[in-house]
């Protein structure tokens, strides 16, 4: 995946807003790449326009080489929000995904089973979303955008409305999942450690507007254990982003 030169702009009242400004990144097929920047940098923005949410103002987006015309073909998406229909059980949640896409719902209910054990859901398929806890619920909304087993995955900022703990456990599982499959990853945070310790590279963003200001090669061995974090290997990477924000003024350091 290709963003060239891109820029984005909102129409206002009180005059045009630039939410993104000459976007240069590229993402190889099977890499994992993580946005990190401060609130309002445009990084959900980026997102958006991957999957053809919102249209380009400037410049190019390629995939494969092609120009991307509406939503592009094997891509799953995952929200902050988990977004299941508390009125569905679990398994016609994740399923969901088949009908949307006119897919054969009945040869896709196997795929989903093996889905939601492998993310610890066994035993929960007739469940329904209310039932289940924060980190579960978006548990099967990952299932739910592995379904059709898409090539690309976009990922905003998933487990930020979890505890430390559950998000801890998911970035684990997220990895044994990627480290499977090697989909190609756009993962969207605020946090320095979880863009560390999942991705092979790091897109840093400045705002007013967005840019991509520095791209950081992570290179620490697969697979990663939580413990990696302790590291001093791990420390100077997490420094590193960490000061160079502090020098964007978005927050001080004694």
């Amino acid at each position: 995946m290709e963003l060239e030169n891109v820029d984005k702009v909102y129409p206002s009242p009180k005059g045009a807003v630039h939410a993104l400004q000459g976007i240069d990144l590229e993402i190889p097929s099977e890499q994992f790449l993580s946005l990190l920047g401060p609130s309002g940098c445009g990084k959900s923005t980026i997102l958006k326009l991957v999957a053809s949410l919102e249209p380009l103002s400037g410049g190019n987006l390629r995939i494969k080489g092609a120009p991307v015309n509406g939503a592009p073909q094997g891509m799953g998406v995952v929200f902050q929000r988990d977004i299941l229909l508390d009125w569905r059980d679990i398994l016609s949640n994740v399923l969901i995904t088949a009908e949307f896409k006119k897919l054969d719902v009945k040869s896709y209910r196997e795929r989903a089973r093996q889905l939601l054990e492998m993310f610890g859901l066994s035993g929960f398929e007739d469940r329904h979303p209310w039932e289940l806890s924060g980190g579960m619920r978006q548990r099967a909304a990952i299932c739910r955008a592995l379904l059709d087993d898409p090539e690309l995955l976009l990922m905003d900022e998933p487990f930020g409305a979890l505890d430390a703990m559950t998000r801890d456990e998911l970035n684990f599982e997220l990895q044994r999942m990627w480290l499977e499959s090697r989909k190609t990853v756009l993962f969207i945070t605020h946090s320095i450690t979880e863009a560390v310790y999942l991705s092979d590279r790091v897109a840093l963003m400045s705002r007013n507007p967005g840019r991509i200001a520095e791209v950081i090669d992570i290179d620490l061995p697969r697979p990663r254990p939580l413990s990696i974090r302790e590291t001093s290997e791990f420390g100077k990477y997490t420094a590193h982003i960490r000061d160079f924000f502090s020098d964007l003024g978005v927050f001080k350091q004694e």
